[in-house]
């Protein structure tokens, strides 16, 4: 057989040949039934985009003005008919995504696929455009740019010319007609604004069952979360200044600003969510989220005024079209909540010879997650509302008991956590002179894992991993990850490894220490072929203790605490029970709309639309706290009992055992010693050339697809990324094509 078809998984042999043929039967039900999921998925999101993309124009109005018509004589009334044509399909989606990740599995197969003429193009892999306000931008992301404009300067058109026709309809003065096309004109605004809203909440959702069945992480889908924040703010502030300057034209500003009407638009209501919403806009650039991040971070909690205060504003009828998306985004905040709540026991904690800290927190058996994933973590000690991100330095098949993260050293929160592990340290070794009551403590809180839904890097049979100083935590994972799989035989395709590291001094190289590639496979230069050049940017020649300097490792403190193995209620979890708490709550949350409407709004003619708007934002509430809750509560019992069954058959790490990292000195020969230096290549006074690197691979790899990982600083990716372009679009037919993925965090 051609080795380029031959399967990754062992040949099953003749004596499992009739279990072999049912296990086929079942996997081709499965893969009809999520065909079918894929087309009913891909037909609902397209015609409800197509439609969102008509509205705004006489076609999409009056194919809305029919759908009134019929439906809102139904149980659900008007909002609800407005609720199911702007709403419902993302939630009837998000139900679909479910199922389909529960018949899709967790274990992936990876097989060679058969090298065609010309490498693949990938559209979200594939940078476009690279130097700009959007940063590095792959043509799927070039494509949604694209559409987003023409719709934005196709829906400026299409209500101009409506605009222009109604105009007619009134009668007014000629000194009154601009300011009434002023007013309408910010009408539309505000509902341009309000078709972005749509999609606003959707990246945010970081569990969110959407983004797990496009395989998009939410340290990417934040960067879509930013542009939309900045479009829709645009929108509703050119809203609030449309009828700003129209009320003082007519010389009815403060009496208008402060207008509550019980029936039409509550203006105050809108005053108050349009300030929140500016607040938070303004704290929220680029300048403001790198240098004041706590003001960025708390400010942005004003979401629940920008919010409440919208519905109040437009009432249940309006509010309707955004619901979806923040239907979704509650659920996944209430699970956040409930995961956070629990204080999770941390195993051990180290500081490394360059001031960086390594944490590995405790996890129950029954949690998975894939490499390149992260956590937020929040210790107690140093503040109760700060949560920061960092990449899981630990692979999934590290073990089964915990998690490990690299922290840098950067800020104020950090500089505080390595002063706590320093008095840790000293009080490890005054022991005896402490009380209890003043020993003292590390209390973390830990929301996640989070990150891609599949495994991706072990889709490619090349790999170029890039990284920028603390960016190589990450990349430990993708290695430990590939190397158990080639010890333990399991589906892995990488066969190639480029790491290209670079770094500003020679302290850095204690960093190697968090990864024991020997230990985890001894004959690992016989499975894979790695190479990792390191740059030290900053020195122009080594020290003499550059040769020790990854081998020396600060002595690890293990904290007291009383804590648990972090929680297993995260939306990236268990499929079933995801599946399960997202319905659930649909489902309640739909019921409760319906019963409202039924026994309380038309049976006491309730007609007050700030009123209606708030019953509507507490069902959600309610129906996420309710019906969400109950799934949880179930959910957090069958993780503590299958965590005890599963913690019964394995070796729990605990304080009386050695470290999770079996890295052990003295069992290593000095033959595996010289085996860990002759795939290192230092180089100092010198950054990495990737126009040379590329062309160099050119000649080693052929004609293959080369999957490039970057983690680290924006002009790092940038500059990996115009190179990979500049590569891709003069390649010929033999040289290999680079799909660029990126792994950073900007939050």
């Amino acid at each position: 057989m051609d080795e380029h078809e031959t399967p990754l998984l062992p040949k099953p042999s003749s004596s499992s040949s009739s279990s072999s043929s049912s296990s086929s039967s079942s996997s081709m039900v499965a893969s009809s039934l999520k065909w079918i999921l894929k087309v009913v998925m891909s037909v609902i999101f397209v015609a409800w985009v197509v439609f969102l993309l008509m509205y705004p124009g006489k076609l999409g109005d009056g194919f809305l003005t029919k759908w009134r018509e019929v439906s809102s004589k139904t149980l659900f009334g008007t909002a609800g008919s407005m609720f199911l044509i702007f709403s419902g399909p993302i939630l009837v989606i998000s139900v679909l995504a479910s199922l389909y990740l529960i018949i899709a599995g967790e274990e992936k197969v990876f097989t060679k696929k058969k090298i065609s003429k010309f490498p693949r193009f990938r559209l979200w892999t594939f940078p476009v455009l690279v130097d700009g306000p959007f940063g590095v931008v792959s043509a799927a992301e070039f494509l949604g740019i694209m559409i987003f404009s023409i719709f934005f300067l196709w829906a400026i058109y299409a209500y101009t010319l409506r605009n222009l026709n109604l105009l007619d309809l009134f009668h007014v003065l000629p000194k009154d007609r601009s300011t009434l096309l002023l007013e309408i004109t910010g009408l539309r605004f505000g509902m341009i604004g309000l078709l972005c809203m749509v999609f606003l909440f959707l990246p945010i959702s970081r569990g969110s069952i959407l983004l797990r069945l496009i395989d998009i992480p939410f340290e990417h889908a934040t960067k879509y979360h930013v542009w939309l924040g900045h479009i829709t703010m645009a929108f509703f502030s050119l809203h609030g200044l449309c009828y700003v300057v129209g009320w003082m034209m007519r010389g009815q500003l403060l009496e208008m600003i402060f207008e509550w009407k019980a029936i039409g638009i509550a203006v105050f209501p809108g005053v108050i969510s349009l300030v929140a919403g500016l607040l938070m806009w303004v704290t929220s650039l680029h300048y403001v989220r790198k240098y004041y991040f706590e003001l960025f971070f708390y400010t942005h909690q004003l979401y629940i005024v920008f919010v409440v205060f919208l519905a109040l504003h437009v009432g249940d009828f309006i509010f309707s079209i955004v619901a979806g998306g923040i239907f979704l985004f509650i659920l996944d905040r209430f699970l956040r909540f409930c995961q956070s709540r629990r204080t999770v026991d941390v195993i051990s904690a180290k500081s490394l010879p360059c001031g960086t800290l390594e944490l590995v927190l405790s996890k129950p058996p029954n949690m998975r997650y894939n490499a390149l994933s992260f956590v937020f973590l929040q210790v107690r000690e140093l503040s109760w509302l700060q949560w920061h991100p960092f990449s899981v330095s630990s692979s999934p098949l590290d073990g089964n008991h915990h998690v490990a993260v690299l922290i840098k050293v950067l800020g104020c929160w950090t500089a505080k956590l390595r002063d706590r592990l320093s008095k840790l340290y000293e009080a490890e070794n005054q022991d005896q002179l402490l009380s209890p009551q003043s020993y003292p403590k590390i209390t973390t809180c830990v929301e996640g894992p989070y990150g891609h839904e599949s495994p991706y890097h072990l889709t490619y049979e090349n790999l170029v991993l890039v990284a920028g100083g603390i960016g190589i935590s990450p990349f430990f994972a993708i290695l430990s990850d590939i190397l158990h799989r080639k010890r333990d035989g399991k589906a892995c395709l990488p066969k190639k490894v480029l790491v290209i590291w670079a770094i500003k001094n020679s302290d850095e190289l204690s960093l190697l220490s968090a990864i024991d590639i020997p230990s985890i496979c001894p004959s690992f230069s016989h499975k894979l072929k790695l190479e990792i050049n390191i740059y030290v940017t900053r020195q122009s020649e080594p020290l003499l203790e550059d040769g020790l300097v990854h081998k020396i490792v600060n002595p690890s403190v293990k904290p007291r605490t009383n804590g648990c193995p972090m929680s297993v209620l995260v939306g990236t979890g268990d499929n079933i029970w995801s599946g399960l708490y997202l319905i659930a709550s649909t489902i309640g949350f739909i019921s409760m709309i319906t019963l409202l409407d039924i026994f309380y709004i038309n049976k006491y003619n309730i007609t007050t639309w700030w009123y209606k708007g708030l019953l509507f934002v507490v069902c959600m509430v309610a129906s996420v706290l309710i019906f969400g809750g109950s799934v949880v509560v179930f959910w957090h019992l069958w993780g503590h009992k299958t965590s005890e069954v599963e913690a019964s058959g394995h070796k729990k790490v605990g304080s009386n055992q050695e470290e999770p990292q079996n890295a052990s000195a003295e069992l290593k020969s000095l033959d595996t010693e010289d085996d860990i230096q002759s795939f290192i290549t230092t180089r100092y006074g010198t950054r990495p050339d990737f126009k040379e690197t590329f062309e160099s691979l050119n000649v080693k790899w052929g004609n293959v697809d080369v999957g490039v990982i970057v983690c680290g600083p924006a002009s790092l990716q940038s500059t990996v990324a115009k190179e990979i372009r500049s590569h891709s679009i003069w390649r010929s037919a033999n040289h290999p094509l680079f799909h660029f993925n990126s792994h950073s965090f900007d939050l």
